[in-house]
């Protein structure tokens, strides 16, 4: 059926919302974007008019939409060149929607991220429905055709298996900022003592090129390791900026409310770092190098002013 402009509206109402949802449920931008504008499709061809609560169906079928696409990236990651991490966003993107609450602000940082990757997908969708969207769980049943029961159980696994590996500590931009760039002096000071002191003693330090940049696809381990890695990594040459079509400009920035090193090369983000910061220190730095994944990062980095670089490698 065709769609009266007023129906268009009401599916651009709801249009940050389901982004935000999709986003959390797959850890892609740009496959975000394409279920939502799937579920835009299923919209298109529905009877509109019988539908009782727009926003419930349209939940209901973007939630469904990504729970099979959960289910066949799964055995894509298999196959996956390197270490499979998600697409970072930067802050002030509407796509990292709500962050109200301690909660929503948790529910999309990469730490968080990275942790709902060990989610079946029902338990990452209830998860993601309830604690950063705060549904009911008799709504979020009615999505999952399940009962109210399973969903408050679900989501009691869930959330366990979520903080039993969540060490993050909640940073505000300030805060970020002078993380980063005290990072950034250890980092460059060709010493490894620097870095070890600010690095927790199980600190860990994984990349994700997609096969398509060097990244170890094993993990760093250990702040002695981490820190001769990135000694390594911040010292200039002409290898490096051969590689990458010029010498990358270092900005402090924050990501998916993280602490985040960002890497520009002529206004194109070729790097986010995001460190995951405890009160013991930097616990985790998990870099996005892969160039399909930093396709948005790029487009909202030209979108804004940021200032000049803190370091040009």
């Amino acid at each position: 059926m065709a769609l009266i402009t007023s129906d268009v509206d009401r599916f651009q109402t709801s249009r940050p919302r389901l982004e935000a949802i999709a986003y959390r449920l797959l850890g892609s931008a740009s496959e975000a974007e394409d279920a939502v504008q799937e579920t835009f499709l299923r919209w298109q061809a529905a009877d509109v008019e019988r539908i009782e609560v727009p926003e419930a169906w349209l939940t209901k079928v973007l939630t469904n939409l990504c729970l099979n696409q959960l289910t066949s990236a799964r055995a894509r990651r298999e196959t996956y060149v390197g270490r499979w991490l998600p697409e970072p966003l930067l802050g002030g993107d509407p796509m990292l929607g709500p962050a109200d609450t301690v909660e929503q602000r948790e529910s999309v940082s990469y730490a968080v991220l990275v942790l709902l990757e060990r989610l079946s997908p029902n338990e990452r969708a209830v998860y993601v429905l309830r604690e950063a969207f705060d549904y009911p769980h008799r709504e979020i049943a009615d999505m999952l055709d399940i009962t109210e029961a399973a969903s408050q159980q679900i989501f009691h696994r869930a959330k366990k298996h979520v903080a039993d590996g969540k060490a993050r500590t909640e940073i505000d931009e300030a805060a970020a900022r002078r993380i980063v760039e005290e990072f950034l002096v250890a980092a460059t000071s060709g010493r490894t003592e620097p870095l070890v002191r600010l690095l927790t003693q199980d600190a860990v330090s994984v990349g994700d090129g997609g096969g398509k940049v060097p990244a170890r696809a094993k993990a760093f381990e250990g702040a002695l390791a981490v820190a001769k890695f990135l000694r390594g990594l911040f010292k200039p040459s002409d290898a490096k900026r051969a590689y990458v079509g010029g010498a990358p400009e270092i900005y402090a920035a924050t990501a998916n409310g993280e602490p985040a090193i960002v890497a520009v090369v002529d206004g194109r983000v070729v790097g986010i770092t995001c460190l995951e910061v405890t009160e013991q220190g930097i616990v985790a730095l998990r870099s996005q190098v892969n160039p399909d994944k930093l396709v948005r990062a790029s487009e909202q980095w030209a979108a804004a002013d940021h200032g000049n670089p803190l370091y040009i490698l």
